[in-house]
């Protein structure tokens, strides 16, 4: 598959996975590890699944001290395309800035982001949502591929798409964003057909993203713009920026003007937030009852069923147990169930209200 001429891959690794503890924690989150068992970490599937389209035109935005490890990780890309932000300013002051520094590199360039800790079982389907939606992009929309839901899912965000495009089989204009609904608002998402799951995947211009940011934040785009003229300033202008989503900041405004469009794709997409989604992910991979990522042989089982991750090098034992969560690292056991998944990240509050910063 050839890549698209002037697109670029804007991958924002951030985060901490606190719904996925102990596994995934501050110092090593949930897109440095492998959770499909396919010997690659999340991150790597993201830029696996991105540089047929791009080729080396991948520009990655991290934790500074993420950076290394991303660098270890993606021996392909340039240490000068991974910018390590000081501290998270939430998604829109990352994507951003990598807006700006393309926007003054290639005056052509269309840009897609997609998370680091995404999983996408569809390689095809998502390369051609990608390259409709960046023949889309080029006409100054705003797109963000509309992922088909398989369930009436309650934590994810959902797009409503409205009419037909007319010049580009496929898309439509996006009606509006629509926050984490109920149970029963989501089956009514669902079962209404023009409902879409919002995994943030959005495809546009770097000055059309940045012009509709000075829209309504105008300060922020001009404070992305100046530190892209000398990135060496970041320490110092970062934490002056403003901590929004990029959903609040550009995509929700700008969907009640008219100006963003959708690609409904069927993916097999999941972010994988919790341990519940997590199995879910592993036993479309490979079915059964129980799952196990990791050493096989440090996992005895009889009569139970859910998702067991050995880590510690000792032997895990399950005896009569339904749907039960495992994860087993060598300072801290997680024991729960896949119905209270959710939860886990009360735990990591707990935590660090005791000052056991040393487990997080």
């Amino acid at each position: 598959m050839p890549d698209l001429e002037h697109f670029w891959a804007v991958v924002p690794a951030g985060g901490s996975g606190t719904r996925l503890w102990p596994l995934s924690r501050a110092g090593s989150p949930k897109f440095l590890h492998d959770l499909t068992g396919s010997g690659r970490s999340l991150l790597q599937e993201t830029v696996d699944r991105l540089t047929p389209l791009t080729g080396e035109r991948v520009l990655i935005v991290t934790g500074a001290r993420h950076r290394e490890a991303v660098l270890a990780q993606l021996p392909g890309v340039s240490p000068a395309r991974v910018i390590g932000e000081p501290s998270p300013r939430d998604s829109m002051a990352a994507i951003g800035l990598a807006a700006a520094v393309l926007e003054r590199e290639d005056p052509q360039a269309v840009m897609g982001s997609f998370a680091a800790d995404h999983v996408v079982r569809d390689g095809t389907a998502f390369a051609d949502a990608v390259t409709l939606a960046v023949e889309v992009a080029r006409d100054d929309w705003l797109v963000t591929i509309g992922i088909e839901p398989t369930y009436a899912a309650t934590a994810f965000g959902y797009v409503q798409q409205g009419d037909a495009l007319s010049a580009y089989d496929g898309a439509y204009v996006v009606r509006e964003f629509v926050e984490k609904p109920s149970v029963e608002t989501a089956r009514q998402y669902v079962a209404s057909g023009d409902h879409r799951w919002n995994g943030g995947m959005f495809v546009v211009r770097p000055t059309v993203l940045l012009d509709l940011l000075a829209a309504g934040h105008p300060g922020l785009a001009a404070a992305l713009r100046e530190l892209a003229t000398d990135l060496a300033r970041i320490e110092d202008v970062w934490p002056t920026l403003t901590k929004i989503a990029i959903d609040h900041a550009v995509a929700e405004p700008a969907a009640a003007e008219g100006r963003v469009a959708t690609v409904p794709a069927d993916l097999g997409w999941d972010d994988i937030g919790d341990f519940h989604s997590l199995a879910r992910v592993l036993d479309v991979l490979e079915p059964g009852d129980l799952q196990v990522l990791g050493k096989r042989a440090d996992v005895l089982a009889e009569s139970s069923s859910g998702v067991v991750m050995p880590g510690s090098g000792r032997l895990v034992a399950l005896v009569g147990l339904d749907d039960v969560v495992v994860v087993d690292t060598p300072d801290a056991l997680l024991v729960t169930t896949r119905d209270r998944a959710q939860e886990v990240k009360l735990l990591v509050d707990r935590l660090r209200e005791s000052g056991r910063d040393d487990l997080l």
